[in-house]
């Protein structure tokens, strides 16, 4: 039996997605958005930019922020290219402020924040 290999670009759209779709979608925009034309537009997809979850949650239920280079690309340049797409924000406290400021979300209808004080939570909402 000869050895074969694919690679990745060789794979068909459909399932290409089935195997991002396995992966959290931060982690898919980061590491694929702008890395080519057929890349760019399968991550474009609303099963990528419609509910982000912009914070690392560990099996002990545990939040943290995002690494700030990870932060950084978002803010600077993910975000704005997808931010009529997105619809529901997850958000951490101490990056929630940073993520909110970063674009204008026309579409966004859902907002969840973790780690949050009540006491800044009302000031937010009053």
């Amino acid at each position: 039996m000869e050895d074969s290999s694919i690679e990745l670009n060789e794979l068909p759209d459909e399932i290409l997605i089935i195997i991002l779709k396995k992966l959290f979608n931060t982690e898919v925009l980061y590491s694929l958005i702008d890395v080519n034309k057929r890349l760019n537009s399968i991550v474009h997809d609303p099963i990528f930019t419609s509910h982000l979850i912009l914070m690392r949650c560990f099996s002990d239920d545990s939040i943290y922020p995002l690494p700030d280079s990870i932060l950084d690309r978002f803010c600077s340049q993910i975000l704005s290219s997808i931010h009529h797409k997105i619809k529901w924000l997850n958000l951490e406290s101490s990056s929630m402020k940073r993520i909110l400021l970063a674009t204008n979300y026309p579409n966004l209808y859902g907002l969840g924040l973790y780690n949050i004080e009540a006491e800044t939570a009302l000031s937010l909402f009053i």
